[in-house]
């Protein structure tokens, strides 16, 4: 229309202004539903029913995850079910509380930590919760907080204080899982650590493990532009590109031949580069005698390791799942400015460009670490 607007411009004015206003004055709620594999739309949904021991959660931001990128291409199939909406790191405030909820009332800023354990089998008998059998989560095995509101028991919420941004805040998932990581290692003040694998994971390993201890520090991957990341972020850690050099024989150089305390392994699918061994392997062959290995990594292909490089240090491997209660470290790191968040966050997109931002996470992982979704 000559000197007016298009009316595709107005429709779409509109239709946003409708999204911007909903939530619980009508029925629907904006969401990102997987149709099939690579391919979300966005759509109004009715809102979910919220149980006596429940809470509303008005999602502010919820961040994707590696484990989000292998679902939206399938890799979890047939555990989750399409159509379906992912997102397990998340937070925003109580929009409103069941009956029988105590302790929380709306406009209380929350985290959610997404792990259902099943109580009854013998790790949880144990309160060993991470190891659950039948261990279940928000956003994968049902809808998650890639939509504005979502229901919860009350006892799957964190409070964060009001000097964590809500953007902040959609982080304490993914830290959890890395200061589960340092706890399961032992890790302590003054160790050395290696750390394999540069992602999103291995980069809040390595933030936990520098709340814990100032000694060397080592983080190896094979993507340059992840490396220049914590080049920028943490310039007193040494990164290591695994196509350019020999990690464990950067590490025995740097440590003076003894090698560090703990290495994580942190990569999961791993390349396979000649003359290089699998990191799960460089972990054992990077630690001192005695020092631990702890494996985060969750590739499905099998890992070469020779056992006797690992006895003869008479040394540990343990592993490391998910996260265990340290939801509330994480936050009061947070709060005490120990965390370098905006060190991990890429770029902020409305929900409306969710396939816009897996795509780039997948062509261009040189560029983007963690994108935010915003979902107000």
């Amino acid at each position: 229309m000559k000197g007016g607007f298009p009316i595709i411009v107005v429709l779409r004015c509109i239709r946003r202004l409708i999204y911007a206003n909903s939530g619980t004055k009508s029925n629907t709620m904006k969401a990102a539903v997987l149709e099939q594999y690579n391919e979300f739309r966005i759509t109004e949904k009715p809102l979910p029913a919220m149980a006596a021991n429940e809470v509303m959660v008005r999602v502010h931001y919820a961040s994707i995850c590696g484990s989000d990128q292998h679902l939206f291409k399938g890799d979890f199939h047939p555990r989750t079910k399409l159509p379906f909406t992912p997102g397990h790191e998340f937070a925003g405030v109580v929009e409103k509380t069941g009956d029988e909820v105590t302790g929380y009332k709306s406009g209380d800023k929350v985290a959610v930590d997404p792990i259902i354990w099943c109580g009854a089998c013998d790790a949880c008998k144990a309160g060993h919760f991470p190891a659950c059998e039948k261990l279940r989560l928000i956003g994968i095995d049902q809808d998650g907080g890639f939509a504005q509101y979502i229901c919860v028991p009350s006892s799957m919420l964190y409070k964060v204080p009001p000097g964590v941004s809500h953007q902040h805040a959609a982080l304490v998932e993914v830290y959890g899982i890395g200061f589960h990581a340092c706890k399961r290692a032992a890790v302590k003040q003054g160790d050395r650590i290696a750390i394999y694998g540069g992602g999103k994971v291995g980069q809040c390993v390595m933030q936990a493990a520098r709340t814990k201890s100032k000694g060397q520090m080592f983080v190896v991957d094979v993507v340059e532009g992840r490396l220049e990341m914590i080049r920028q972020s943490y310039p007193e850690v040494r990164v290591i590109n695994a196509l350019r050099e020999d990690p464990v024989q950067v590490i025995r150089n740097e440590t003076e031949g003894k090698g560090v305390d703990v290495a994580f392994e942190v990569v999961g699918h791993a390349v396979d580069i000649p003359g290089r061994a699998n990191p799960v392997r460089a972990c054992v062959q990077s630690i001192r005698g005695g020092g631990t290995v702890c494996v985060l990594g969750l590739g499905d292909e099998a890992v070469p390791v020779v056992f006797k490089e690992l006895i003869w240090k008479e040394a540990r491997i343990v592993a490391s799942r998910v996260s265990h209660g340290e939801f509330a470290e994480a936050i009061a790191q947070l709060e005490q400015g120990h965390l370098k968040p905006d060190a991990l966050i890429s770029a902020l997109m409305p929900v409306d460009d969710i396939q816009k931002a897996f795509d780039l996470l997948d062509t261009q992982p040189d560029n983007y670490l963690k994108i935010l979704l915003d979902l107000k």
